[in-house]
């Protein structure tokens, strides 16, 4: 069987993009799904992306990381999700998107999108954990995928795979384990981050929904005002508002951008 797909990118986070409409994709092999996600052996990616139908809103999301596994929600895919969509004409430029989180929103603008997240839940805002024998300060929330945030002041020398992995991993975040983010903000409150990704098991250079964490924590914590302008490693800039109350925040959207890299096809047989 041979399968079209698209290479795209958001903020340097990037994706095998698939238009599987008519639902004839192998989402049950998941070796054969690490195999095309693999940098050496195969394109390459941080997630496989389905585009599929649904009863309820313009097409159905789903997401596999590149360990074959599938989860919730990602933000930056689903920007590039929704991009593709408009352009091969599965869904208006203004559309909603049914995924395992919830129903997203999503408005197209050329390479720019525009996306409504989740309502944020299973806030925690700055517990005492024992990381690798030291207690730190760490804040979660969950922004469609469980996110753990901790605030640092040298965000360059943070050694991510170490210390993303403990997190990842630790007791409080059992058994299903979260993201591990680092931010730094600035006077001005822009909010620089960097992501070890569950399901990746390393360092990524954007997590959309991570950024979203980050910006809802920082606000939290009264470092940063909606909009908050994030700053993955990729450099990019992506834009994060929402209205902030006392019980969470409400009307959480994300701009940035949506690219494509190239287009090919794979070939599966069972």
């Amino acid at each position: 069987m041979k399968i079209n797909f698209w290479k795209m990118h958001g903020a340097s986070n990037d994706f095998i993009m698939i238009d599987d409409r008519e639902g004839s994709f192998p989402v049950q092999d998941a070796a054969w799904l690490t195999e095309i996600g693999s940098r050496r052996t195969g394109v390459g990616c941080e997630g496989i992306i389905l585009i599929q139908n649904s009863e309820s809103a313009s097409f159905r999301m789903r997401f596999f990381n590149p360990d074959g596994n599938e989860v919730e929600m990602c933000g930056n895919g689903a920007r590039c999700v929704a991009r593709l969509a408009a352009d091969i004409g599965a869904a208006p430029s203004d559309m909603t998107i049914d995924t395992v989180a919830g129903q997203l929103r999503a408005s197209v603008s050329g390479a720019s999108v525009t996306l409504g997240m989740t309502a944020p839940k299973d806030w925690a805002i700055d517990e005492e954990l024992e990381i690798d024998g030291h207690t730190v300060s760490i804040s979660s929330v969950n922004t469609g995928v469980p996110h753990a945030v901790m605030q640092v002041q040298d965000l360059a020398n943070i050694d991510i795979t170490a210390l993303g992995s403990s997190i990842r991993y630790h007791e409080r975040f059992a058994p299903a384990g979260t993201n591990a983010n680092f931010m730094q903000v600035t006077a001005e409150g822009v909010v620089h981050i960097r992501t070890y990704e569950r399901g990746v098991e390393g360092e990524t250079l954007a997590c959309g929904t991570g950024m979203t964490a980050a910006a809802l924590i920082a606000a939290k914590n009264g470092l940063s005002t909606a909009p908050v302008t994030v700053i993955p490693a990729s450099g990019d800039t992506i834009i994060v508002n929402f209205t902030l109350s006392d019980d969470g925040a409400s009307d959480v959207t994300m701009k940035g951008p949506a690219e494509y890299v190239f287009t090919g096809e794979l070939e599966y047989s069972a």
